[in-house]
């Protein structure tokens, strides 16, 4: 390939990397700039795509499956602890607007981790495996900035990830059941308008629940130039964990995992919000995000990148 092809060949990535100022990077709108510019090429694959779909496929399963079982009529009991399977499962006969939550419940120890851990493992190594990483550090931007506007890109794709699953579940939930006022766990009955703020507060809970795994994730992804290796490690570990939490006889290590207290979003939906532990799960996925964020950054900071 002759001198001239190879610098046209070159020109795509280099205009990512290089703003039109050298000391553009020293702005704060460059930052919203190339955080931008992340998080619409994060959105546009085709990967993505199919991670949300599969996400927005659960409830449609879930509220299918569960029409299918019961007629559409309302074969469970309404209050909290009636009937029997997974976590609201069987209120969404009599009001739809549980599908929301069941979805959640269903998804979060597998589904939504599992794309994240992709998205996450893949933020750095995948740069180095296509070799734009370097490409994207020719700009005077810094590596704490780029692994800053990587971590956010991640973080805006649990957001997205879990708002597929809750306006999946509710759209489905309305399509196949009755909706109405809803029941709390603690077994009183709220609007239907407090009942959407207490399903966007749930969505919010989960995302936040999922800061610390990414954080794990990214961290993984600067430890080697393999995506598919920093995706499968990220994954791998997310399995070694839920079976770690599974086990009764490790009963004193399991609040310190990060999975641990992650259905503590059920608790949103009592009334009171019951916030003990939401707000141990807070401080868990904190603590979790401020080791494996400055791991990450020790790592990135001095990697030497050669491609």
């Amino acid at each position: 390939m002759s001198q001239a092809e190879t610098s046209q060949a070159e020109k795509p990535q280099a205009r990512r990397a290089r703003p039109s100022d050298p000391q553009g990077s020293r702005n704060p709108l460059w930052t919203l700039g190339l955080l931008r510019s992340e998080i619409t090429t994060l959105l546009r694959r085709h990967r993505t795509y199919a991670l949300l779909a599969v996400l927005a496929a659960v409830p449609v399963l879930i509220g299918i499956a569960v029409r299918i079982e019961t007629g559409g009529g309302g074969g469970g009991e309404g209050g909290p602890d009636g009937g029997a399977g997974p976590a609201f499962l069987a209120q969404v006969t009599n009001n739809g607007f549980f599908l929301v939550f069941a979805a959640l419940a269903a998804t979060l120890p597998v589904f939504l981790p599992m794309a994240v851990g992709v998205v996450a493992g893949d933020a750095i190594a995948g740069e180095a495996n296509s070799g734009t990483l370097r490409y994207l550090l020719v700009a005077p931007a810094g590596r704490t900035r780029l692994l800053l506007v990587k971590y956010a890109s991640v973080l805006v794709f649990c957001l997205v990830a879990t708002l597929v699953v809750a306006v999946s579940a509710l759209a489905v939930g309305a399509l196949l059941f009755p909706v109405g006022d809803v029941t709390t766990i603690s077994g009183t009955r709220i609007g239907f308008g407090e009942g959407l703020v207490r399903a966007a507060l749930t969505a919010l809970v989960v995302t936040v629940s999922l800061t610390g795994f990414a954080a794990i994730g990214l961290f993984v992804s600067t430890l080697t130039g393999s995506g598919i290796g920093a995706m499968a490690a990220t994954v791998g570990l997310l399995i070694t964990v839920q079976i770690l939490d599974s086990i009764p006889q490790l009963g004193g290590v399991h609040p310190y995992l990060f999975a641990h207290h992650w259905m503590s979003f059920a608790d949103v939906l009592r009334e009171p919000v019951y916030w003990d532990d939401l707000s141990k799960n807070f401080q868990l996925q904190g603590l979790y995000v401020a080791v494996f964020g400055s791991a990450a950054w020790a790592r990135f900071t001095a990697k030497d990148i050669t491609a």
